[in-house]
């Protein structure tokens, strides 16, 4: 059996809203990461790979699968949505024997399966710990747990790291990526950071279009020769955010280095610089006079 996912394109709507525009790619085993702003529609089509939406023209297959197969699809697909919750007062372990019933595990399968997944992501200390006492990563950890119940060749998960602090979402990307080893795994989210330090092959969404698909060498190489970093007094600096888009910024009393891109060197001092996926992404996002995006800096 393949392990590839296939998109030809698929479009869905909202009414009037055209949510996914003739989407055409291919995702293949390990890390997929899905870029784009919020409304972007990763979430639309991550709903539509979990066989939780149909889209409205187009074909999917999932190994070999066609999408409307939905049985199957959902028997091997894992998936971890945004607003992943459980019953509060159920304790972990509660609430994976829970799911693994209702994904239709023998008793047997969820006696051996339970402990082996709580352990590998980090809560085999935590069998009776209530879900309502649970960190945000602990749910999210329990999260990707009750996604592995059936061991799924595709696993999807939609903004994981959202909210959670530095050294649990290092800690759950370095999960990701050990999952991913033996599977598909597609990640969205709206934080370039970590799509740079998991994923091979990406995809950028905006507003329903896909905007770019290929490996993170590919992205890196339509900014090349694009970024540049000066310092610059503060007065500088904010003619500098008006003209240009501004990827990084660090302050020094009066004087600050910034980061930004610009189609040629533009004005002396200014040092052109490799990109980073962030750079590369913002570039992207900002070419052929599409709206000015900006990280927070700007």
């Amino acid at each position: 059996m393949e392990t590839q996912i296939k998109l030809e394109k698929v479009n869905k709507y909202y009414g009037r809203k055209h949510a996914l525009k003739d989407i055409t790619m291919t995702i293949p085993t390990g890390m997929f990461g899905l870029l784009g702003r919020n409304g972007a529609g990763k979430t639309t089509l991550m709903k539509i790979l979990a066989t939780l939406h149909k889209a409205n023209g187009g074909t999917v297959t999932v190994c070999g699968i066609g999408i409307e197969n939905s049985s199957e699809i959902r028997s091997m697909t894992g998936y971890l949505p945004q607003d992943f919750s459980m019953y509060g007062n159920m304790s972990v372990y509660e609430a994976m024997d829970y799911l693994g019933t209702l994904s239709g595990l023998s008793k047997k399968e969820r006696k051996e399966r339970i402990p082996v997944l709580l352990e590998r992501v980090n809560l085999q200390n935590n069998f009776k710990t209530k879900v309502k006492a649970m960190s945000g990563g602990m749910r999210r950890r329990l999260g990707i747990a009750q996604a592995l119940l059936n061991d799924p060749k595709v696993l999807i998960v939609d903004e994981p790291t959202a909210g959670l602090d530095p050294e649990e979402r290092v800690r759950f990307r370095n999960l990701l990526c050990e999952i991913a080893e033996e599977r598909i795994v597609i990640l969205s989210t709206h934080i370039v950071g970590d799509v740079e330090a998991t994923c091979e092959n990406i995809a950028v969404l905006d507003e329903g279009t896909l905007k770019f698909v290929g490996t993170v060498e590919e992205l890196l190489e339509k900014a090349s020769g694009k970024i540049y970093t000066a310092e610059v007094s503060r007065m500088e600096l904010e003619k500098i955010k008006k003209d240009y888009i501004v990827t990084g910024m660090l302050t020094k009393g009066s004087m600050a280095d910034v980061r930004f891109v610009a189609e040629e060197k533009p004005f002396e001092g200014a040092k052109s610089c490799e990109p980073n996926v962030e750079d590369a992404y913002l570039y992207l996002m900002n070419e052929k006079g599409g709206d000015k995006i900006c990280l927070e800096v700007c």
